[in-house]
Order: structure tokens, then C-alpha cells, then sequence
């Protein structure tokens, strides 16, 4: 039987679905429930993949913010220079990883399981 995919990163929706569900159908970092997206922690051209323990339910600012967006509304000083744009970049990317990476290894960890998002 062929597994029914999305457009948006060919997550299959039973799985998008169990993820969102596990995140109680909101933004696992802020808590919204608007504008809901699937993100994956280690991006897949890094080797990860699909499957729930890479999977994390982000809202749209979050998600923006998790790829280097900033959101003016959550970031009133707007870097000038290179270097600052460059640092604010670096450092939304790695701050979001790492709520991310805390947040679904936290979920496991809780349920006595060992996350590893390479599997």
C-alpha cells in the first residue's frame, strides 16, 4: 500500500499528524496554535530524516526563526553591519536547535526512551 504524502517535505500525514498530536496540536516552544508547521531538527541534507523523533511542531515565527528569520515583532534591533546580521543569523539558528533538540529529546527522555533522531 502506498503511503498518501504532502507537498510540503514529503511527510507522509499519518506521521505529520502523530507529531502534531504528540505537541498537543501547538507550537512546541511558544505554545500558539496558529499557523502550524513541521519542522525537522537535523535538516535531512544532514542526515536526518522523517520520522517523529526529528519532527517537531513549530509555529510559523518559530519555524521563520528556526531557518535565520528574523521576526521584527519578536526582535526591535535590526542589525546594520555584516558581522551583526551575520551573529543574529548564527545565533537564532543555534538557539532554535537547541530548544529543539531539548524540547523531543526531553519528550522521550520522560518516557524512558533515548532520542536519536537518526534512526
Amino acid at each position: 500500500m502506498k503511503t498518501k504524502r504532502t507537498m510540503n517535505a514529503s511527510i507522509p500525514n499519518q506521521t505529520r499528524q502523530s507529531v502534531y498530536e504528540r505537541d498537543g496540536y501547538r507550537c512546541a516552544l511558544c505554545d500558539d496554535t496558529r499557523g502550524l508547521q513541521i519542522h525537522h531538527i537535523i535538516k535531512r541534507s544532514c542526515g536526518g530524516n522523517d520520522t517523529p523523533c526529528n519532527l517537531i511542531t513549530l509555529c510559523w515565527r518559530c519555524h521563520a526563526e528556526a531557518h535565520g528569520t528574523l521576526i521584527p515583532e519578536r526582535h526591535p534591533f535590526v542589525p546594520q553591519t555584516p558581522e551583526q546580521k551575520w551573529a543574529a543569523w548564527r545565533s537564532l539558528i543555534d538557539d532554535y536547535e537547541q530548544m529543539c533538540v531539548e524540547y523531543v529529546s526531553d519528550y522521550y527522555a520522560e518516557r524512558g526512551e533515548e532520542w536519536w533522531p537518526y534512526k
